[in-house]
């Protein structure tokens, strides 16, 4: 089989290169150079730019030590553009309208996969490859492809992975699926890979050191723009508390950075972009039970016309929950919870399981 492989210059990709190759297929190897961090968006306490352990050129030059290593050709595909129109302009707009984005799904599916599906198809390559912990299944009886979830839980990537379709599904190859860390890193030692003890990235590529709102500051000063500046920070009846520093540097859930005084500890419940202005509450407040997301994408079946019953994730790390969901219109479904949940926050991704199958997924809509 002829397989193109996505590799980052980390230890996970390469681990799946080495076991590909392994079992005699024939690969093509590709890394995708997304972000110029040249570019100084990200700076240390000098002003001089932050180096990142995720798409570097350090990372393509690992990238190709390995598949030299390995013995197959390999390439860099000049992505910049298209990440920045369709990753990290979306990321800063997203900040801008009071929500919490993460870009990593959009960058896999609407990128990353979707780059690598028309080069595999150009070179003939029969899958695509990746270092994700998921699995795909072809369900003969229902005639579609599931994604699961990978094996080892505590790695598992199946959350990031719900906007694939069904074309993406049929060429995906997730090598990594049934193993564990531990198991990857000793691939790549028994392969002899100079990245086998390599450390794991992860913060967002483009943001390094975890500071979104200076990240964003930076971006828009480089457009010639601004962000919008402070505004009031309100209790649920409008009462003035305080001033905030920018929608951008908040989100839902957050109680530190608020600069408030009071005898209970407030939290961020709601950003209000129109009005540049910030609600606060009691902790409990937090809590909800039902949410509307936008862009659904079912894998397990095709648009459903009733109810459907799942666990629910609403965060990476949140622990899926009994909900109900209901299809909408216009690829939206309203989400209940059987019990409520903290912190639902607009912009993130939410996932469907039943089980380890993901049924499929959406984003998370402002409410109001």
């Amino acid at each position: 089989m002829k397989i193109a492989v996505a590799m980052s210059g980390g230890v996970d990709s390469s681990a799946a290169a080495a076991i590909l190759k392994s079992e005699g297929h024939e690969l093509v190897g590709f890394t995708m150079q997304l972000w110029n961090q040249r570019r100084g968006l990200t700076v240390d306490e000098h002003g001089e730019p932050l180096p990142s352990r995720c798409c570097s050129l350090d990372d393509v030059y690992d990238a190709r030590r390995v598949a030299e290593e390995l013995g197959f050709h390999f390439y860099v595909l000049n992505l910049e553009k298209d990440f920045e129109r369709d990753v990290v302009a979306p990321f800063v707009e997203s900040y801008l309208q009071g929500e919490t984005p993460i870009p990593c799904v959009a960058c896999n599916s609407r990128l990353k996969f979707a780059s690598l599906d028309r080069l595999a198809a150009s070179l003939g390559c029969d899958k695509v490859a990746t270092g994700h912990y998921a699995r795909v299944e072809y369900d003969e009886q229902a005639g579609r492809y599931k994604l699961l979830r990978g094996r080892n839980l505590q790695k598992d990537q199946s959350y990031f992975l719900w906007e694939l379709t069904q074309a993406q599904l049929a060429r995906s190859f997730f090598p990594l699926g049934e193993m564990s860390k531990q198991d990857v890193r000793e691939v790549a030692r028994e392969s002899g890979l100079a990245v086998a003890e390599k450390a794991e990235s992860q913060e967002i590529c483009f943001v390094p050191d975890g500071d979104y709102a200076g990240f964003i500051d930076r971006y828009l000063e480089a457009e010639g723009e601004r962000a919008p500046g402070e505004g009031e920070i309100v209790n649920r009846e409008g009462a003035t508390l305080g001033q905030h520093q920018g929608i951008h540097r908040y989100t839902v859930g957050q109680r530190r950075g608020l600069g408030l005084s009071n005898e209970r500890p407030l939290y961020v419940l709601q950003i209000e972009a129109a009005r540049n202005r910030i609600i606060v509450g009691q902790e409990e407040e937090l809590l909800s039970r039902e949410f509307t997301a936008s862009g659904v994408n079912w894998i397990a079946f095709d648009n459903p016309t009733e109810e459907v019953r799942a666990s629910v994730r609403v965060r990476y790390r949140h622990e899926a929950q009994p909900a109900t969901i209901t299809p909408l219109e216009a690829e939206r479904a309203r989400v209940t919870f059987d019990t409520p949940q903290r912190a639902i926050t607009p912009g993130q991704a939410t996932v469907f399981y039943r089980g380890d199958e993901v049924l499929g997924g959406g984003w998370i809509e402002k409410q109001g």
